[in-house]
Protein backbone atom coordinates (compact mmCIF):
# COMPACT_ATOMS: atom_id res chain seq x y z
CA UNK A 1 0.00 0.00 0.00
CA UNK A 2 1.14 3.35 -0.72
CA UNK A 3 1.78 6.24 1.00
CA UNK A 4 -1.10 8.03 -0.65
CA UNK A 5 -4.00 5.49 0.14
CA UNK A 6 -2.38 5.37 3.54
CA UNK A 7 -3.36 9.17 4.00
CA UNK A 8 -6.69 8.42 2.61
CA UNK A 9 -7.76 5.78 4.27
CA UNK A 10 -6.36 8.12 7.44
CA UNK A 11 -8.48 10.69 6.34
CA UNK A 12 -12.08 8.95 5.71
CA UNK A 13 -11.52 7.03 9.19
CA UNK A 14 -11.50 10.63 11.12
CA UNK A 15 -14.32 12.04 8.95
CA UNK A 16 -16.09 8.67 9.78
CA UNK A 17 -15.11 8.97 13.65
CA UNK A 18 -16.21 12.46 13.76
CA UNK A 19 -19.27 12.12 12.14
CA UNK A 20 -20.26 9.24 15.03
CA UNK A 21 -19.30 12.01 17.76
CA UNK A 22 -21.39 13.91 16.29
CA UNK A 23 -24.38 11.93 15.61
CA UNK A 24 -23.75 10.70 19.21
CA UNK A 25 -23.49 14.40 20.43
CA UNK A 26 -27.42 15.20 18.67
CA UNK A 27 -28.98 11.91 20.11
CA UNK A 28 -27.59 12.65 23.27
CA UNK A 29 -29.05 15.99 23.28
CA UNK A 30 -32.69 14.88 22.19
CA UNK A 31 -32.52 12.60 24.41
CA UNK A 32 -32.04 14.76 27.13
CA UNK A 33 -34.77 17.13 26.08
CA UNK A 34 -37.10 14.67 25.66
CA UNK A 35 -36.56 13.05 29.02
CA UNK A 36 -37.22 16.59 30.57
CA UNK A 37 -40.30 17.32 28.42
CA UNK A 38 -41.75 13.69 29.81
CA UNK A 39 -40.73 14.79 33.27
CA UNK A 40 -42.62 17.83 33.42
CA UNK A 41 -45.85 15.60 32.23
CA UNK A 42 -45.72 13.46 35.76
CA UNK A 43 -45.26 16.72 38.22
CA UNK A 44 -48.14 17.46 40.21
CA UNK A 45 -49.59 21.26 39.97
CA UNK A 46 -46.85 23.39 42.99
CA UNK A 47 -43.41 21.08 41.09
CA UNK A 48 -44.81 22.28 38.05
CA UNK A 49 -44.84 25.74 39.06
CA UNK A 50 -41.43 25.70 40.25
CA UNK A 51 -40.41 23.92 37.33
CA UNK A 52 -41.81 27.14 35.39
CA UNK A 53 -40.14 29.66 37.82
CA UNK A 54 -36.51 27.96 37.17
CA UNK A 55 -36.84 27.94 33.50
CA UNK A 56 -38.14 31.29 33.55
CA UNK A 57 -35.20 32.57 35.48
CA UNK A 58 -32.52 30.22 33.43
CA UNK A 59 -34.60 32.58 30.90
CA UNK A 60 -33.28 35.84 32.51
CA UNK A 61 -36.26 37.12 33.79
CA UNK A 62 -35.74 38.35 37.62
CA UNK A 63 -37.93 39.37 41.08
CA UNK A 64 -39.56 35.38 40.18
CA UNK A 65 -41.73 34.68 42.65
CA UNK A 66 -44.22 31.85 42.70
CA UNK A 67 -46.98 33.03 45.18
CA UNK A 68 -49.02 31.25 47.73
CA UNK A 69 -51.43 28.36 46.38
CA UNK A 70 -54.45 29.57 47.80
CA UNK A 71 -56.03 33.01 46.99
CA UNK A 72 -53.73 33.87 44.47
CA UNK A 73 -56.05 35.16 42.21
CA UNK A 74 -55.35 32.72 39.46
CA UNK A 75 -51.63 33.74 39.32
CA UNK A 76 -48.77 31.30 40.59
CA UNK A 77 -45.81 33.08 39.60
CA UNK A 78 -44.89 36.97 39.44
CA UNK A 79 -41.84 37.78 37.41
CA UNK A 80 -40.02 41.03 35.18
CA UNK A 81 -37.79 40.83 32.35
CA UNK A 82 -36.29 44.29 30.63
CA UNK A 83 -38.67 46.05 33.06
CA UNK A 84 -41.82 44.29 31.64
CA UNK A 85 -44.09 43.02 34.86
CA UNK A 86 -45.58 39.25 34.34
CA UNK A 87 -48.48 37.67 36.14
CA UNK A 88 -47.96 33.81 35.18
CA UNK A 89 -50.79 30.69 35.61
CA UNK A 90 -49.15 27.54 35.38
CA UNK A 91 -51.15 24.53 33.77
CA UNK A 92 -49.64 20.44 34.14
CA UNK A 93 -52.67 18.89 32.93
CA UNK A 94 -53.05 15.82 30.82
CA UNK A 95 -56.06 17.50 28.45
CA UNK A 96 -56.00 20.87 26.60
CA UNK A 97 -56.20 23.68 28.64
CA UNK A 98 -59.38 25.76 28.39
CA UNK A 99 -60.86 29.19 28.40
CA UNK A 100 -61.22 29.46 32.02
CA UNK A 101 -57.21 29.56 32.44
CA UNK A 102 -57.28 32.53 30.30
CA UNK A 103 -60.28 34.86 31.98
CA UNK A 104 -58.13 33.42 35.80
CA UNK A 105 -54.95 35.41 34.27
CA UNK A 106 -56.81 38.00 32.76
CA UNK A 107 -58.55 38.97 36.35
CA UNK A 108 -55.18 37.90 37.49
CA UNK A 109 -53.04 40.34 35.84
CA UNK A 110 -54.61 42.92 36.99
CA UNK A 111 -55.10 42.44 40.50
CA UNK A 112 -51.45 42.26 41.14
CA UNK A 113 -51.21 45.26 38.83
CA UNK A 114 -48.65 43.52 35.97
CA UNK A 115 -48.43 44.23 32.21
CA UNK A 116 -48.85 41.15 30.47
CA UNK A 117 -50.74 38.08 31.28
CA UNK A 118 -49.55 34.56 30.69
CA UNK A 119 -50.81 30.85 31.01
CA UNK A 120 -47.95 28.42 30.59
CA UNK A 121 -48.65 24.77 30.52
CA UNK A 122 -47.62 20.99 29.50
CA UNK A 123 -50.28 20.25 26.88
CA UNK A 124 -52.06 22.79 24.09
CA UNK A 125 -55.00 24.98 23.79
CA UNK A 126 -57.99 24.87 22.97
CA UNK A 127 -59.42 26.70 20.10
CA UNK A 128 -61.75 29.12 22.37
CA UNK A 129 -58.69 29.78 24.71
CA UNK A 130 -56.67 30.54 21.55
CA UNK A 131 -59.61 33.26 20.93
CA UNK A 132 -60.00 34.74 24.17
CA UNK A 133 -56.28 35.16 24.34
CA UNK A 134 -56.01 36.98 21.54
CA UNK A 135 -59.30 39.12 22.20
CA UNK A 136 -57.93 40.11 26.22
CA UNK A 137 -54.17 40.35 25.42
CA UNK A 138 -53.09 37.11 27.08
CA UNK A 139 -49.63 35.23 25.87
CA UNK A 140 -50.33 31.71 25.75
CA UNK A 141 -46.90 29.42 26.12
CA UNK A 142 -47.62 25.81 25.30
CA UNK A 143 -46.03 22.69 25.18
CA UNK A 144 -44.07 23.34 21.70
CA UNK A 145 -43.13 26.97 23.66
CA UNK A 146 -41.58 25.25 26.73
CA UNK A 147 -39.82 22.75 24.56
CA UNK A 148 -38.18 25.71 22.47
CA UNK A 149 -37.29 27.64 25.78
CA UNK A 150 -35.79 24.44 27.55
CA UNK A 151 -34.02 23.74 24.02
CA UNK A 152 -32.40 27.20 23.80
CA UNK A 153 -31.06 26.40 27.14
CA UNK A 154 -29.27 23.04 26.02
Amino acid sequence: MDQSSIVFISIISAAGLAALVLVAFFVARAWKHRRRSLEMDDMEGHEFEYFCADLLRDKGFLDVEVTRGSGDFGVDILAEKDGVTYAVQCKCYNAPIGIKAVQEIYAGRDYYDRMVGVVMTNQYFTSAAVDAAKKLKILLWDRGYLESMMEELD
